[in-house]
């Protein structure tokens, strides 16, 4: 299961992942916005990252008019790790090295296309672990207030 949502600014490329996601058979829980009317982003950052936090979904995308104030409103809840990603090296390693649970992207940054090409490497690309772990295990600790160094 995919969350995803988005603000007025991320609309078009939301609905070209949905499309993706239709296409490809996978089940994904859309949390709006549904017109290009102005909204507030916090609260479909909050709504997707919560469901991927609560584990009802496994991951999540987010779409705004760039990618960074979702993401920044994602991060707020626990156990999310948002990243922006504007190309296809970003939706890779995000996924690789850092275990990212929810990709963020722009509508005004990036087109339809890049869109679902990014949200593909996003969705299929494996954490590698490793190395990794510990540095993700480290974000945790920062967030948790047990980080020491």
């Amino acid at each position: 299961m995919i969350a995803i949502g988005c603000d007025h600014g991320g609309i078009n490329i939301k609905n070209a992942v949905i499309d993706y996601l239709k296409e490809n058979g996978i089940e994904y829980n859309d949390f709006g916005c549904y017109t290009t009317d102005s909204v507030d982003y916090p609260e479909y950052a909050y709504k997707v990252a919560k469901c991927v936090a609560d584990g009802n979904a496994e991951l999540g995308i987010i779409c705004c008019g760039t990618g960074i104030g979702v993401s920044m409103a994602a991060n707020k809840v626990k156990g999310i790790r948002a990243a922006v990603c504007t190309d296809e090296f970003c939706a890779e390693m995000t996924r690789r090295h850092n275990n990212a649970n929810i990709m963020c992207m722009g509508g005004r940054v990036i087109d339809e296309a890049k869109a679902v090409k990014l949200a593909s490497i996003f969705l299929n690309t494996p954490f590698e672990g490793g190395r990794h772990d510990k540095r993700v295990n480290m974000i945790t600790d920062i967030e948790n207030g047990n980080f020491n160094i």
